[in-house]
Order: structure tokens, then sequence, then C-alpha cells
């Protein structure tokens, strides 16, 4: 069939197809040319902008071109070991390895072989593939592994994964120094004890380099030392590995023996202030924190409060000396082994009938020491205990120190006072009481305590005379002998000093039928050297009384300790069979 004559005469007359009323454009013609001009400034604009870039500055092309192949890489420092006054390693950096991958490669590898690599992290290989798809570029698959898994891993030949060296916290003595040294993570920084109240010392300051890498993580070139490494210090301190071991033995036993929950004891330097040992139980291995609890964490020693019980007895009395109110013979009736003060009344765990001083402070008299505390101006008392360093945190740089609580004497009522003076109504630490006797110990001033070796003889603070500090040393001598309260804390050859307390535990606000034994003294009583405080809390089986599960452990250690720092025995009596204590009134 022929096309209409009308169409054949139209193209023999070469009319343009776009004249055809059907694709005739409806639009205005403007537009087409606004997005024809739009169209061309945008070309223009690119062209412009590359040639900015690749001709005028070239600073941010070079910075998105090296953040493809260009690292930096850290240098890692090494931390400053931890020793013990004799140079004894307690905690030291061991290198290791940390394993990382750069995980876009490491997931082209083949199946089996992640699977591998899976079980030797000990990990599922579904929690593998999260972590690598976790960070493409970069991710950890192990800190501080040991050599052997890294060449088992590195056997795998897995491309993109790759090691670095860092460091490790080693310690060799173990659960025996725990509470002392603390520990590090895994970032080397440290969490408890002397690592982290040292950290500024003992952290080493990282170094960095640039360098080149390629695709697959390898460094093929070195840019530039940016900044070099700064190992950190060597710390040496004053504590003793051989008495912290002793203290240690001694205190475990006995802790085992009266099924306790716990126990603590310290040994201080009486002529320097250095702490010699500080040991706590339960404790832990900082090598394996795998089942670390809080109740091994704790650091009992300076941490946790209790009430001291009879073992403040003899700052009352040694104020009441001090300020002329009394003397050692002055004669103090006891009897009826009771007394009422307002609405209250306080007892003595026997009726002792009439006594001098120096025998309330023989035979652990509350009725006796509430007498003397009494004559006294609360003002007075309060600031004596405040300059003994209770109700304030101790200043010897170490983590979790406490200050205990001893409310301020405006609001003490007489009662208060009075059981005050014999160890009730306040709390204090371990570390508190132990120091708190040196003012005996050192004929009546006190210095500060230290975790750091000194070579110097510190300066004291004078708290009472010279005169009283003499008298009460005496009356703290006879506790231990025959009649006193801490017979058992009698040491062969020596003379020593001391006293027992005994105390219940409070809990939600009242008193509980648990119980605090602790025994505080010093040896040897003719020219002390070193001060041991000992703590049992919760002794089982019927015995609590500080001369019966703190005494021996003081004994003990004392003993030990003082044949280790080859001190001559100062006492004729070699052979001491313990008599039966008379036991300190609550």
């Amino acid at each position: 069939m022929s096309r209409p004559s009308n169409a054949r005469t139209a193209a023999g007359k070469g009319v343009a197809f776009s004249s055809s009323p059907v694709l005739e454009v409806k639009l205005p013609i403007w537009r087409s040319r606004l997005v024809l001009f739009l169209m061309f400034g945008a070309f223009f604009g690119l062209m412009f902008r590359a040639m900015w870039l690749q001709g005028m500055t070239t600073e941010f092309l070079q910075k998105q071109g090296a953040s493809r192949y260009a690292r930096t890489l850290e240098l890692s420092a090494t931390r400053g070991k931890i020793t013990d006054r004799h140079g004894q390693v307690l905690a030291s950096s061991v290198p290791v390895k940390a394993i990382w991958a750069s995980s876009e490669s490491v997931l082209e590898a083949p199946q089996e072989k992640i699977a591998q690599l899976a079980a030797l992290l000990e990990i599922s290989e579904i929690d593998l593939r999260k972590k690598l798809v976790s960070d493409r570029q970069f991710v950890y698959l192990k800190r501080q592994a040991e050599q052997a898994l890294v060449d088992k891993i590195l056997a795998l030949d897995i491309p993109g994964i790759k090691t670095e060296k860092e460091y490790k916290r080693f310690y060799p003595e173990g659960e025996v120094m725990a509470h002392v040294v603390g520990f590090t993570n895994v970032e080397d920084k440290g969490q408890e004890g002397i690592e982290l109240a040292s950290e500024k010392n003992l952290a080493g300051k990282t170094g960095s380099r640039r360098v080149i890498k390629d695709r697959l993580g390898r460094v093929v070139e070195d840019i530039e030392s940016i900044r070099p490494p700064h190992d950190g210090k060597d710390l040496t301190l004053s504590v003793d590995s051989k008495i912290q071991y002793i203290a240690y033995t001694h205190l475990k036993d006995a802790v085992e023996k009266f099924k306790a929950k716990a126990g603590g004891a310290v040994v201080l330097n009486v002529q320097t202030g250095e702490i010699l040992a500080l040991v706590n139980l339960p404790t832990y291995n900082p090598n394996d924190r795998s089942v670390l609890t809080g109740a091994q964490l704790r650091n009992r020693v300076i941490t946790d409060t209790f009430e001291p019980g009879s073992t403040m007895k003899p700052f009352a009395v040694a104020l009441a000396l001090d300020t002329g109110r009394v003397k050692p013979e002055t004669v103090i009736e006891t009897a009826p082994g009771h007394m009422t003060i307002g609405s209250a009344t306080i007892h003595d765990a026997h009726r002792q009938g009439t006594l001098t001083v120096a025998g309330v402070i023989q035979k652990s008299s509350n009725i006796g020491t509430a007498k003397m505390a009494l004559q006294i101006p609360a003002q007075e008392m309060w600031e004596m205990f405040a300059t003994l360093g209770f109700g304030q945190q101790p200043k010897i740089g170490f983590p979790g120190a406490v200050a205990g609580r001893m409310r301020n004497y405006k609001t003490w009522k007489p009662i208060e006072q009075a059981t005050m003076s014999y160890g009730h109504g306040l709390s204090v630490s371990l570390l508190q009481i132990a120091r708190a006797y040196m003012i005996f110990a050192r004929n009546g001033d006190m210095i500060p305590l230290t975790f750091q070796q000194s070579a110097e003889m510190p300066v004291g603070t004078r708290v009472i005379s010279e005169k009283t500090a003499m008298q009460m040393r005496e009356m703290l001598e006879s506790v231990t002998q025959p009649g006193g309260t801490a017979t058992k804390a009698r040491v062969p050859g020596y003379r020593v000093a001391g006293k027992t307390g005994t105390a219940h535990k409070i809990e939600h606000g009242k008193y509980v039928n648990k119980y605090v034994g602790d025994f505080v003294g010093f040896a040897p009583a003719s020219k002390p050297r070193i001060i041991v405080a000992v703590m049992i809390d919760e002794p089982s089986g019927g015995v609590y009384y500080g001369g019966d599960v703190a005494g021996p452990v003081f004994a003990a250690i004392v003993a030990n300790v003082l044949r280790s720092m080859n001190v001559v025995p100062d006492s004729s009596v070699m052979n001491i069979i313990p008599e039966p204590s008379v036991q300190e009134s609550l």
C-alpha cells in the first residue's frame, strides 16, 4: 500500500522531521537553554576545581593520599620496675605481642583458616567475624599474647594479620605483695596499689614514627621519627620482701586457725616511718585476676575502719598523765565493776576493785579509763586525737586511704567521751592506730608514714612529753607480762609492749554479735625498732579477744622480724610459757 501523496510531498520538499505535530515541544524554549547553561556552569566549575587542587594547591590531595598508605605507629615505652628496699623485683614489664588485623584482607582468607584463627583466639567464628566487620581498617585480635600463641597464629599465613610489641606486667611475689604493689590493666596503666599511686613516675612516655604501608599492612618505608619513647622511672619501696612474707605467713595461719572472715597486719619502722610490710587476707594473685572478687581486692589495712576497742585506752591515759591530772601510782576505784553516766551504764569484763593508773592499763579497765577521761575537757581530748591523725585521711599517697570517723567535740555527751576513751563511738583504720602508737615508741613525737625508701630521719611532731612516753611504755610492757591481757604476745628474748583490743562490729547502725580482735605494739621495749599492728575480723569458734587471736600473731611476726633485722635481744627470758591472759573489757 502506498503512502499518502501529501506525506510524499512533504518529504520531497525536505520538511524537518521535528516539524511533525506529534513531536512539537509545548514547553517554553528558555527552560532548555537554562538547563544547558547550568550544565556548562557545572562543567566549568569541576574543571576549575580540578585545576585548583592539582595546580594551585596540592595539600588536600596529598593528605587524602597519605591517609591511604601512611601510618603513625606508636613506639612503646617500658614501664619502670618496682623493687623492695633491698632491690628485690616486685613488678617488672616483660615483652609480649599485640595481634591485630587489617580486616578486609583477613575476611578474604579461606573459611577454614578463619575457623582455625577463631579456635586459637578461643572465640567463636561468628564472634571473630563480627569483630573484623566492626572496623575494616584496624582491629585488635589479642592483647598481651604470649609468643607461643603468636607463632601459631602467624603460621596460618593469613594476609593482613600483624603483631606489634607491647609489655605485660609480671609480679614475682604474687599474692604476698598484691595489696602493696597492685596491678596494671591491658593498656599498662596502674589500677591499684603503688602501680596506681605512682602512675606518673612509673609510666613511660610513648614515642611515634611515620611509616608507609602497603595494602596488606606491611611497613615498606620509614618516613620520620616524630617523638622518641621515654621509659618510666624505677621505684624503690620501703617494703622489705622478707618481712612482708613473715607477716603474710603468720596472718594467714591465724585467719585459717580461727576461721576468720579477714585479717590485716602492718609493720612500721619506728625511726623512719617507713612501711616495712602491709598484708591483707583474703588476697589475690595479680598475675591471674580471672577470678578476682571485691573481698580479695580490698586493702583492709588502709580502707576498712573498725572500732579499735581497748587499743585506744593508752591515749586517754597518756593525756591525763601529760597534763598532770594523774600519776602512774594514782589510785582509781573501779568497783563494783560498773558505772552509770546519765542514763547509760558501762562495765568492766571483771571486777578489779582498786587499781593504780598503771593497773588500769594492764588490766584494761573501761571504768578506770573513763574516770580519767572525764577529768579532761572534751576539746582537749579531741585535739589530741586529731593530732594523732584520727578522723583524718592518712597522707601516704596511697589510693583508698580513709579518714575514719570521729565527731567534733562540740557534740560530745559525757557518756560518749567516756566510751571513746576506751575505743567505742569512733572508728579508725589499722594503719591509723599503728601510726598513733609512735608517740609511745618514739618518746612522745610522731612522724609521717611513707611507702618510699627513706635515708633521712624525718622531723617529728611532739604530742606528749618524753617523760609521759616513757611512763606509758612501762605500762604497755606490763600488758604482756603475767597478769596482763596479752601474755600470748610475749616474745622469747625480747621485751615487748602493746595493747589488746576487742570490739563488737556495727551492721546497719547496730552492734551485732560479731567481733574484731586487734593488737598494737612495739619492740624491743628498751629501744623500739618496729611497730606491729594486727587485726582479725570475725574470728569464730568462741575465741575472739584481741589477746587470744591477734596477740600470738604479733608475737610470731615480731620474733622473726627482729631476728631478720639482727636486733640484739634485750631480755634474759628466753623460754616463755604464756600464762592465761586477763580478758579486756569490751
